[in-house]
């Protein structure tokens, strides 16, 4: 597995976590456009996970890890469900 594709998609979870955590923090809840913004954070969060699943999952099957793709949100999340 490329490790440099693995740390970039480990450093995207990370700053998506941090920004998710700061979100939540916030006093009094958040705001329509904050609220909207943490769905999307969530989604990338899944997203991120399930790409970073495929690539280990291709690696240990022999296959090329760089094959796998991002799938749409409806689809990843579908999975968690």
């Amino acid at each position: 597995m490329s490790h440099s594709a693995e740390n970039e998609i480990l450093a995207t979870i990370r700053a998506l976590m941090d920004e998710e955590h700061t979100l939540r923090s916030r006093p009094g809840g958040l705001e329509t456009a904050e609220r909207s913004r943490m769905r999307e954070v969530e989604e990338s969060l899944d997203q991120c996970w399930d790409l970073l699943r495929q690539r280990r999952a291709r690696s240990e099957h022999g296959q090329d890890p760089d094959e796998a793709q991002v799938r749409p949100a409806p689809e990843v999340e579908q999975y968690w469900q």
